[in-house]
Formats: structure tokens, C-alpha cells, sequence
């Protein structure tokens, strides 16, 4: 029998094990949660930690109130809705104790006992350490109640079989928290706790494999997806066109941009509202963590090699363009020229240096160029306005073409991209 047929039977083992044998118990609720308790302090840091693992992004839906749930996140086995996280009695988390509270975050198990989808990142918060659970914890219950009953998930059978996720769990959740490496400095810990825990960088960042899990060893942190985004490898990265340093990395992180690279968009957006509020030396630590993945470079030669790139692209032919030059030259130019676009909307980033233009795929370039940037990351970078009610599919995809061919010079040409325009378009949010 193959190896995937072994997995594949002692999972199906498990999971009807896990069907049959009694549920973990539900934590009893508790009246009250007396907030005056913690000190400003305690609820400052858990503020930093809400930040650092986006909590809000997730839970918070398009145009509802912060934390009350309603999110749709798009799975590949169905919508996953979050769940409300103020501390409302009735549909929130306010009879939660501490206790459950906890066991939510480390072991996917709510209040009442029922397991809860891996969607919600509780592999990485269980690396959280305890004095930081208890911080996040005050700091939600400290916050306004807000009454909202999000809609309820229903995923198709057996996905919606939630005792089944025990057998999941046995097979891919770790439920150690984090031990630092006392080979690595303190720098480099305190970014990886907060990249692998809190901040739970790999549930975008790192491929999954058939049912859910993320993938390990090698696969680490190389690249997956998020809400209909490419999330690019944060490992030696080939989509960007130039190497990332530890410095771009942390301009990028701590503002949402980067001279070398560009902005952040899609869900990269709100993940940097976050960290823009962290201490500085946290951001740092993540910058110095994720760098160190990679082979070293000096920026003075990362330097040089993006204004080489910026040349080349400015150089590149597309003669068989003519109609995406025509688009870009009257909707993209005023503020992307190399000649100096005016830069009206906030920075001014230079087409050759933008990972989504030399990605593999165009989804998130078309995702840019259909919906701008209209909540930008920072203040200082201003928005970008989206062009799907003033451009057809063919248009933008005309659009697409001349940008790839344009600045991302020597990468193959994108394929089917009308279709693949028509396809977001009619999955957007």
C-alpha cells in the first residue's frame, strides 16, 4: 500500500475513533469577569499581542464592529464565519473564564466543548507563553461588549462532523509552547516566537497539504495563500526581483512599504496596521527572524540590484502591447512613471520592484488593479484607486500583460488572463 493509502486509512481510524469516544467537557460559565483586576500595563501588552495576531482582521466583518465576528473566510472545504470576541455574555466570549479562554487558543476547544476548525490558528497560539495568554485574555474582556450573533458554519459533510477535528489534531497539532534556542540570540528568538505564535505567520505563509495542515521541514514558511491572495515565500524568495535584507524587511513591516518592493495590499494591509503599533523592537526581531531563513545580503548590493532591475524594466520592449501601454499610460503613469510620477495618493512605487508583477501567477495584481488600495496600510502611503468599474476584463487583462511583459522582464508571459480577471471579479468580497 502506497504511504499516502496508509495516512490516508489510519486518519479515517482516528476520525471514527474520535466520532465514537465522548467529547472533551464543557468549562463551566462564570458570572462575572472583574476587569479592574489587571493593570494598565497588563492591558497594554495584551493590545500588543491582539495586534500582532491580527485578532480583529479575522474576527471583525466588512463594515461590522470591532471583534464581533461575521468574518466569511473561504476554505478549501467551505466558509469558515468567525466568531464574536467581546466579551457580550449572550454571543460573545463574556462567561468565558480564563480556563476556557486558554484552552481555546492551545487546543481549538471552546467553552461548551466542541472542537474548533483549524482555521482558527490555535496551532500557533498554543506557542504562546502563559503570562501573554492571560494579557490577551484581560485585554479582550476589557473591551465593549458587542452583541452580534455571526452566521453559523456549516461546512458539508463530514467536514461538518467537528469531533472529527480531534483525529486531525492527534495527527498534525503540536500543543508545546514555544523553548527558545540558546544557540540564537535574544533578537532572533523573540522574532521567532512571535512569527511562529502570536503572529501566526504561516497560516498564509506556509503551504498546506491535502486536509488543512500546514506543511513542515522544507516547506516552512515558503509560500501559500490567503483570502484569494498569492502569499509569497518569506524563504530566499524568487518572486521578488530583488533580494529582501533585514532593513527592506522592516520597512515594509513596520510602514508598508518599501523602496525596493512595493506596498502592502490585500491581506498583507491590516497585518501591517498591526505591527505599525508594536514596539519597534518587535518588529525588528521579526525583520532579523525572517532574514535569517535566507542567505545573507549586504544591502549596498540589494541596493545596487534594484536600481539595475528598475533600469532594465525601464528598457524592456512591448511593441505587441500597444493597448495595455495605451491604459497604462492614461491610468497608471501619473503616479508610476520612472520619470517621476506625481505621486498625488501618498508613495510611489516603481513597477520593476513589485513582487506581484514577477510572481508566478497574476492574481494579485489583477486583485490591485481591480479594487486599488482604498484602506491603506499607513497614512503616509495614501490609496490607490481600483479600476473594475472603469475597465473590462479585457482591458485589465490587456492592462496585465503590458505591466508583465513591461517590468518583469525574462518571466514567462501570464496565461488566460481575461478569465482569470473574470474569475476574481466574481469572487470578490
Amino acid at each position: 500500500m502506497a504511504g499516502g493509502g496508509i495516512g490516508g486509512a489510519l486518519g479515517g481510524l482516528i476520525g471514527l475513533a474520535c466520532a465514537v469516544l465522548p467529547g472533551p467537557a464543557p468549562i463551566a460559565p462564570v458570572s462575572s469577569v472583574d476587569t479592574s483586576l489587571w493593570s494598565a500595563a497588563t492591558l497594554e501588552r495584551g493590545r500588543q499581542i491582539a495586534a500582532a495576531g491580527d485578532c480583529a482582521v479575522c474576527h471583525t466583518a466588512p463594515g461590522g464592529q470591532t471583534n464581533a465576528g461575521g468574518f466569511a473566510l473561504e476554505t478549501p472545504f467551505g466558509t469558515v464565519y468567525s466568531t464574536n470576541l467581546t466579551p457580550d455574555r449572550e454571543t460573545g466570549i463574556g462567561t468565558w473564564s480564563y480556563e476556557a479562554f486558554q484552552r481555546a487558543m492551545r487546543k481549538g476547544i471552546a467553552r461548551d466543548g466542541s472542537h474548533l476548525y483549524p482555521a482558527f490558528p490555535y496551532t500557533a497560539f498554543a506557542k504562546m507563553s502563559e503570562s501573554d495568554m492571560m494579557a490577551l485574555y484581560a485585554y479582550l474582556m476589557s473591551q465593549p461588549a458587542v452583541r452580534n450573533s455571526p452566521p453559523r458554519t456549516k461546512l458539508p459533510f463530514p467536514m461538518n462532523q467537528r469531533p472529527l477535528v480531534a483525529g486531525w489534531n492527534w495527527l498534525f497539532h503540536d500543543e508545546r509552547a514555544f523553548v527558545p534556542d540558546e544557540t540564537r540570540s535574544a533578537q532572533w528568538n523573540r522574532g521567532k516566537y512571535l512569527v511562529d505564535g502570536a503572529g501566526h505567520c504561516g497560516a498564509c505563509h506556509t503551504p498546506r497539504n491535502a486536509i488543512g495542515a500546514e506543511k513542515g521541514g522544507f516547506a516552512y514558511l515558503t509560500g501559500g495563500s490567503a483570502e484569494g491572495w498569492d502569499a509569497p515565500s518569506l524563504v530566499g524568495s524568487r518572486a521578488a526581483p530583488v533580494p529582501w535584507t533585514e532593513d527592506t524587511l522592516f520597512d515594509y513591516l513596520r510602514t508598508g512599504f518599501s523602496a525596493e518592493h512595493g506596498v502592502a495590499a490585500g491581506p498583507m494591509g491590516p497585518v501591517v496596521a498591526g505591527l505599525s503599533t508594536l514596539p519597534e523592537s518587535d518588529v525588528r526581531a521579526i525583520s532579523h527572524y525572517i532574514a535569517s531563513l535566507s542567505p545573507r545580503v549586504d544591502p549596498a548590493v540589494s541596493a545596487d540590484a534594484a536600481a539595475a532591475h528598475a533600469v532594465r524594466a525601464s528598457a524592456a520592449q512591448t511593441l505587441d502591447d500597444e493597448g495595455g501601454r495605451r491604459i497604462f499610460e492614461s491610468a497608471c503613469a501619473v503616479c508610476h512613471a520612472e520619470s517621476g510620477g506625481v505621486g498625488h495618493f501618498g508613495v510611489r512605487p516603481l513597477m520593476g520592484l513589485n513582487t506581484s508583477v514577477a510572481l508566478a501567477t497574476p492574481d494579485n495584481l489583477l486583485h490591485v488593479l481591480q479594487h486599488g488600495i482604498d484602506r491603506p496600510a499607513t497614512a503616509e502611503l495614501g490609496y490607490m484607486p481600483g479600476f473594475k468599474d472603469v475597465f473590462d476584463d479585457r482591458q485589465l487583462a490587456e492592462l496585465a500583460s503590458y505591466i508583465r511583459a513591461r517590468y518583469a522582464p525574462g518571466q514567462p508571459a501570464w496565461r488566460d488572463l481575461e478569465s482569470a480577471s473574470a474569475r476574481l471579479r466574481a469572487h470578490a468580497h
